[in-house]
């Protein structure tokens, strides 16, 4: 005995009104616009800082420098050199006229050999030395505030007061020769100066890897760890089963960061050995290299900076392209397997 439920018919809008308009483009087109008015003056200065002299150095590296002709001994203005410059520092051929032992031509190879074997040598153990004192750091126990702020001491010490610092240190009559008990010639020695640098760097810039990887590490819940110790998992097992795969995107991004930074290694060798060191040239670095260029040449130490320049950008570009896809992946394998 139900009856038909009757549907209402619209009740229909009152005259003289009418539906709000949406403006034009929205909320995102009035975002934007703001974004474009607060990013724009960085925009600007960024370009007039860091665009402007980045491009001059390019054009300037394909001007001559000026000088006296070699064939007249007449005074001659810098005109168009094209690849001369770039020739100049990578194909080079040393001992020759054109590259004679002991030129700013010469060290360039043995400048950019040391300067890889300066972040390869100082990264690697700065990772390994900042990942120990971050788990130390990471810990709970009394005193950890007044543990985490020597820690980062020597981080904040100018780089010029640690090159001064260590340079009494290695001395001949200094600290270390007499910890030892041996003379050692820290500050002249071929490969003595190259490890004088390596521990004056290490010492100086670990706890900055440290402190980043700090910070990765308090991002891991400790459920997983406790997880681990239920499972049965040692200690070493727990650090390379758990700590390290989650630590590994803070890590990477220490490491780029401590990369390019030692790429461009100059005032801590510049002032511990003078840019020497054995045979004169052992801890020269691209970064020196081109500022004691810059007193013989202006338009060919600007090839040599950009030489530089687009070295630390490929290395950038590859730790970004292949280390930052592993972590991408890592991470999307892992949200797949809490989805399952």
């Amino acid at each position: 005995m139900s009856a038909a439920t009757e549907i209402p018919a619209a009740i229909p809008a009152p005259t003289g009104t009418e539906p709000p308009r949406r403006r034009k483009g929205g909320l995102n087109a009035e975002h934007g616009r703001w974004s474009v008015y607060l990013i724009g003056p960085t925009i600007v200065l960024l370009a007039i800082v860091i665009g402007y002299p980045v491009v001059s150095a390019v054009v300037q590296s394909f001007q001559l420098d000026q000088g006296l002709d070699k064939a007249t001994g007449l005074f001659v203005e810098g005109g168009f050199a094209g690849l001369a410059n770039y020739a100049h520092w990578l194909g080079q051929q040393c001992g020759s006229a054109s590259c004679p032992p002991g030129s700013l031509g010469a060290q360039f190879w043995v400048s950019f050999g040391n300067t890889f074997f300066f972040t390869v040598v100082t990264v690697a153990l700065e990772t390994v030395i900042g990942v120990w004192m971050a788990i130390i750091m990471n810990r709970d126990f009394r005193g950890r505030a007044l543990v985490r702020a020597a820690i980062l001491v020597p981080w904040a010490i100018p780089t010029a007061v640690t090159a001064k610092l260590w340079y009494f240190i290695f001395d001949a009559n200094g600290v270390l020769n007499h910890v030892i008990g041996h003379q050692v010639l820290w500050t002249s020695g071929e490969w003595s100066s190259k490890w004088a640098i390596i521990i004056a760097d290490t010492w100086k810039t670990t706890p900055f890897m440290a402190l980043l990887i700090l910070a990765g590490l308090q991002l891991i819940p400790d459920e997983v760890y406790e997880a681990g110790k239920m499972d049965g998992a040692s200690t070493l097992q727990r650090f390379m089963l758990i700590t390290l795969p989650l630590l590994k995107p803070a890590l990477m991004v220490a490491i780029l960061f401590r990369v390019l930074d030692a790429l461009r290694l100059y005032d801590l060798p510049a002032i511990l050995t003078g840019g020497g060191g054995g045979s004169g040239n052992a801890t020269t670095t691209l970064s020196i290299l081109v500022v004691d260029q810059i007193r013989q040449g202006f338009n060919a130490a600007s090839a040599l900076s950009t030489i530089t320049f687009i070295t630390i950008f490929v290395v950038a570009f590859l730790f970004v392209r292949f280390l930052g896809a592993n972590v991408v992946q890592t991470q999307a394998a892992q949200q797949k397997g809490e989805l399952k």
